[in-house]
């Protein structure tokens, strides 16, 4: 049953829907496909989203943050769109919104982090805050968590160690979506390869990249939009080539670099899944199509103190200046208009839609208005 307030809400969006998502509304851009939304907005629908599914009032504030920085950061893969699917593991009970993260030293510079089947951006905010505090102390600081669930992008957690001025590698495995080189089954995670490095002046290192030749998100927001994807990125479930980034989606997702990229994410598994206690070699449940248990995630988080080797944290920060200055002194190849660092194209895109405001497209829309409808809340009016 839906509130009052729900129903209307219900009854003016279908008002709207009917033709703003036709291309007459003055909200919709027909051209783009899309409408646009306040992130402030996005991030009070979202939290209060999670907080309505048990999550405390400072986790749901923290999972709304992460998920629009993803849309702020032209990171639509793993964005709001996907609140429909965490809400729907949270009431399968596959996800303990009420995570006792339990923290164990393992070693002067180590610890192990056992997430309680927590969501993964608070597990690994959690797990990357002991990191941090053991650089400090250590110089190096690493942890390996285990039972956890998918963490989003790896880069909210890079720019969580920049904002403490560390040097950080962020690993995590995820569930069978490549295969192994040679193989036609999935069985590695499509992990990401994420690194940060500060800087004084200059962009710093903010490397976040799929180890598979498109990240996996990507393939369902291609499939939303009717569009084909290129040739040689997925397989179907049967092993055979594909362009319908469903079919891929469910099949089989290839690997960056033939042999390179699939080793790359065997190593993925072996740092965040075997090391750390967490599921590896396939055991790692699906995030959209098996609630019969929580995933068991793992990741592998380790934060180095830039003033390990130098004088000073400033004189590293100054020899990343002058290595961003001297690559961005490079002759452009044909068509470049400038050499960007790494991350540097995500935060041109943070800083545009901060102000011109997040671009969602129709059906996601439509997707996350059901789950205002079940919380009994309001979603955002779009940008005129």
């Amino acid at each position: 049953k839906h509130s009052p307030e729900g129903l209307l809400q219900l009854a003016m969006f279908r008002t709207w829907s009917a033709t703003a998502f036709r291309g007459v509304g003055r909200q919709f851009s027909s051209k783009a496909g899309h409408a646009r939304f306040r992130a402030e907005d996005l991030q009070v629908f979202v939290s209060s989203t999670f907080e309505g599914l048990g999550l405390p009032k400072e986790d749901a504030g923290l999972v709304a943050r992460c998920l629009v920085q993803a849309d702020l950061r032209n990171q639509a893969g793993h964005g709001v769109q996907r609140v429909p699917m965490y809400a729907h593991r949270l009431r399968a009970g596959v996800v303990n919104p009420k995570p006792d993260i339990h923290v164990e030293q393992t070693a002067a510079s180590a610890c192990r982090v056992n997430g309680d089947d927590g969501m993964g951006f608070v597990v690994a905010t959690r797990a990357m805050e002991e990191a941090i505090k053991l650089a400090k102390t250590q110089g190096v600081g690493l942890a390996g968590v285990h039972r956890s669930t998918h963490f989003g992008c790896s880069a909210h957690y890079v720019l969580q160690a920049l904002e403490s001025d560390m040097v950080s590698l962020v690993f995590t495995n995820s569930s069978p979506a490549l295969p192994p080189f040679g193989g036609a089954k999935a069985l590695l995670g499509a992990s990401p390869f994420a690194a940060g490095a500060p800087s004084g002046q200059a962009h710093p290192l903010v490397l976040d990249m799929s180890t598979t030749v498109i990240a996996r998100g990507k393939l369902r927001l291609m499939h939303q939009r009717g569009e084909l994807i290129p040739e040689g990125v997925g397989m179907d479930r049967e092993g055979r080539p594909t362009r319908d980034g469903m079919e891929a989606f469910h099949g089989v997702t290839l690997p960056f670099g033939g042999a390179k990229g699939a080793a790359i994410a065997l190593l993925m598994d072996i740092l965040s899944g075997l090391l750390t206690g967490a599921g590896f070699a396939g055991k790692v449940r699906s995030l959209y199509n098996d609630t019969d248990g929580p995933q068991d995630v793992g990741h592998f988080i380790l934060c180095i103190r830039p003033d390990l080797f130098l004088p000073s944290t400033q004189a590293f920060k100054d020899r990343m200046d002058e290595l961003v200055a001297v690559l961005k002194s490079q002759p452009c190849a044909e068509g470049v208009d400038e050499v960007l660092m790494p991350g540097e194209p995500e935060s041109l895109a943070e800083a545009d839609r901060t102000r011109s405001g997040v671009p969602l497209q129709a059906d996601v829309v439509t997707s996350l208005q059901e789950e205002a409808l079940k919380a009994g809340i309001c979603f955002p009016e779009p940008l005129s």
